[in-house]
């Protein structure tokens, strides 16, 4: 999946990635990069609003799921069960969030465990981006429901 395919998917299917203007930068394998301005995202201390700065963290998180499904011709629902988001600083700008899986490892046992039982967990990490640099992280454990080949 190119970025701007899963762009086109997250405004279409995500209304709140439109809202927020989030923008794919990145997909590979390994990780996904979204990035969101401030504009939209903005609170009254003119710095990046908290829940948006969850929610991109969440779309990136689900969006690896999400690539990496269809990329194993895996049609499943992704839903999140659980996450915890730490904020290290303010950012006053344009911020990013990167996800990957909190270990690579987990996925030949999460497809594995998908197509057995029809439900599988997985947990993904995304660092939150000021110009490059951490200003916060995010772990989020999803669960992907049942199972079908695209």
């Amino acid at each position: 999946m190119t970025p701007e395919q899963l762009q086109t998917y997250l405004h279409a299917h995500i209304p709140l990635s439109a809202a927020m203007q989030v923008h794919v930068d990145d997909v590979v394998d390994d990780h996904i990069l979204l990035s969101a301005p401030l504009a939209p995202n903005i609170n009254h201390r003119e710095t990046v609003f908290g829940g948006s700065a969850s929610a991109l963290a969440i779309l990136s998180a689900w969006s690896l799921l999400h690539v990496r499904l269809r990329k194993s011709d895996v049609a499943a629902r992704l839903v999140i069960q659980s996450n915890r988001m730490e904020y290290l600083k303010p950012v006053a700008g344009t911020f990013a969030a990167r996800s990957s899986l909190a270990d690579a490892a987990q996925w030949p046992s999460f497809l594995r465990m998908l197509e057995r039982r029809g439900r599988a967990r997985a947990v993904v990490a995304a660092d939150l981006l000021d110009s490059g640099e951490i200003a916060g992280r995010f772990e989020g454990e999803f669960v992907a429901l049942g199972y079908g080949k695209d």
